[in-house]
């Protein structure tokens, strides 16, 4: 059983390269309506050689952010900017409530994103809006259902046995 303790209060942000600053800045800014907040015109020695960038943050509403660096130099864009996966099981995942999931469906729609670039999955758990980003990323706009706390509840007295019975090769769901 895992006891109280310590724990980061709220991710601070989490960083991504890109190609195409402006794109990514249209993007989050306007079609999703994030707060960009302080772009850095940057040269830094890292790893040996001088690094050219520039390095925007996109707020979330709690404080944190997205974050995401350019390279001047293409031999720096390459080394420092694998490419994204191609699966929706790489993402990143934002809570929002109703009102802000239909905001940003509105501005995706009046941006011009279609499917497959954007789409809905209802989970039982939540309902998940998803778009692509300009980089490729998958986005998640999760909305929890009304008796999350319940459901989490729930899954957290059988945590252990569910994933010992899904280990030992019964797959049977227990997603609502």
């Amino acid at each position: 059983m895992v006891t109280t303790r310590q724990l980061p209060s709220r991710l601070h942000h989490t960083a991504y390269t890109t190609k195409d600053m402006e794109k990514t800045r249209a993007f989050y800014e306007e079609s999703l309506g994030c707060r960009w907040w302080r772009p850095g015109a940057k040269a830094d020695e890292l790893f040996g050689k001088v690094r050219t960038y520039c390095h925007c943050f996109f707020g979330l509403a709690d404080g944190g952010a997205l974050a995401f660096f350019q390279f001047a130099d293409t031999d720096d864009e390459r080394t420092f900017s694998p490419p994204i996966a191609e699966t929706p099981f790489h993402h990143i995942a934002l809570k929002v409530d109703h009102a802000t999931q239909e905001a940003i469906a509105q501005r995706l729609q009046a941006a011009g994103y279609t499917a497959p670039d954007t789409f809905v999955l209802e989970h039982g758990y939540c309902r998940s809006l998803y778009i692509k980003d300009p980089n490729g990323m998958l986005l998640e706009f999760t909305r929890d259902a009304p008796n999350a706390a319940q459901i989490a509840q729930e899954r957290q007295a059988d945590a252990h046995a569910t994933l010992q019975r899904w280990l030992r090769g019964d797959h049977t769901s227990n997603n609502l």
